[in-house]
């Protein structure tokens, strides 16, 4: 991640070049070589000042104050911390210097893109310990918003004055609304061709008819017909049984139920869950339950009409229990095959392992559609138990990683029963 930063702030440096923490960054350029004076500018941005004089380069002009915002974050030596501290060692507490952090904050933001902002502020919260400082007003006022910015104030919601809440909650507000933004049209324009597709009937107009299934459900109606005047035989099947889509109705046709795991390495998943379940939960067809989970159960169904509310209510850390989870979520179906119960979880269980995986293979042998998600969001590969996903596996449940770009189409496909795309087939084995 840092790399990234550095790369984007020298505007591309020589393939394979190595950024202040040591990390090999790749950064072929994207135009003809530069000439040695701007490579040798670029190199003493890469590594800092320490290399002023093993390349001959001074910097002058935006160039010293880019490389002071980098060298506060990732220098050493002489280097100023956001704060204001020396270099000297990298030790947490800032204590009251919430200020210059704000300008430290203001200074990236001028100076970079906001891709590049969102992974510095990152780094800023882990490297320098700035935890503490986002309990400031000022500070969240300066900061750029992202989801896991949103999962840093949720795991400080707790400790949070009620002086910054409001100040918190307009963070998250923005953040939420971008998201919804992105997501809600694709969900749900997704989700009502696939419970339109789910409400088939037998006696369709000519325009819903479903082809496909239609005519492999009348192959036995398959008739020759002879040539005529010495031609090829022909056939034909005889549809007696129409089959087509049910047209959108009022009525709930299917149950969905969203178990989240909220223990600390979720946190993503948390706020791409939550705004998934306020947009499943506005439509009418579906009947949207929310639950959240550590060594405790929490249902957040009634506050699923605002997505910031269901944040708010969440308590990121603390240990997880899955079979407890999984016993309250078993305990709200009452109609088994038009369930869909989604389980987002890195599957480290707190609680009793064989029970969680007898809740899950009694649940699909019911008729519910079980998925399991290893987390919902953008990060990559998870961290997750790799002997529960494989007993999963085993059960029909398999367990995968699924960006939010994804989930309309694992959600489509669950509630049509149709196999999941599982974007990685090994990944639950």
């Amino acid at each position: 991640m840092t790399a990234h930063a550095t790369r984007h702030a020298t505007q591309d440096q020589a393939t394979h070049d190595h950024d202040r923490t040591g990390k090999t960054v790749d950064t072929e350029a994207e135009s003809a070589p530069p000439a040695d004076g701007e490579r040798m500018r670029r190199w003493r941005m890469v590594l800092g000042a320490d290399s002023a004089e093993s390349t001959g380069c001074t910097l002058t002009g935006q160039d010293v104050a880019m490389d002071g915002a980098l060298n506060a974050l990732y220098g050493g030596g002489g280097g100023k911390k956001p704060g204001g501290r020396g270099g000297g060692g990298r030790s947490a507490g800032l204590g009251a210097s919430a200020p210059s952090v704000a300008r430290w904050l203001g200074d990236i933001r001028t100076y970079f893109p906001s891709s590049v902002v969102q992974v510095m502020q990152r780094d800023a919260i882990d490297r320098l310990g700035l935890s503490a400082l986002l309990l400031e007003p000022e500070m969240l006022e300066a900061v750029e918003a992202d989801v896991h910015l949103v999962g840093t104030l949720l795991s400080l919601n707790k400790a949070m004055p009620e002086t910054t809440k409001e100040t918190a909650r307009a963070v998250v507000r923005k953040v939420v609304d971008d998201l919804e933004k992105r997501l809600e049209s694709r969900t749900r324009a997704t989700l009502t061709g696939a419970l339109d597709r789910s409400a088939r009937i037998s006696r369709p107009r000519h325009r819903d008819i479903d082809w496909d299934r239609t005519i492999r459900a009348n192959l036995k109606n398959y008739l020759t017909i002879p040539g005529t005047d010495g031609g090829p035989d022909t056939g034909t099947v005889v549809p007696e049984r129409l089959i087509g889509y049910g047209r959108a109705s009022q009525s709930v046709k299917k149950d969905v139920i969203l178990c989240i795991d909220q223990s600390g390495s979720m946190a993503a998943s948390v706020v791409y869950a939550s705004v998934f379940g306020a947009v499943l939960a506005s439509m009418r067809t579906l009947d949207t339950r929310l639950v959240v989970f550590d060594t405790a159960v929490v249902d957040l169904t009634d506050q699923l009409d605002d997505p910031v509310d269901v944040l708010f209510g969440t308590q990121l850390g603390g240990g997880t229990d899955i079979n407890r989870a999984l016993a309250y979520c078993q305990s709200k179906i009452t109609r088994p095959a038009d369930t869909v119960v989604v389980l987002i979880s890195d599957l480290y269980e707190g609680g009793i392992r064989d029970e969680m995986l007898k809740r899950v293979a009694a649940m699909k042998a019911s008729g519910v559609q079980f998925v399991t998600l290893l987390a919902l969001s953008d990060e990559g590969a998870p961290a997750y138990d790799h002997e529960h996903a494989a007993a999963l596996g085993a059960l029909g449940a398999p367990a995968f990683a699924c960006t939010p770009d994804l989930f309309p189409d694992i959600m489509a496909a669950a509630i049509e029963k149709r196999p999941l795309p599982v974007p990685d087939k090994e990944t639950g084995s």
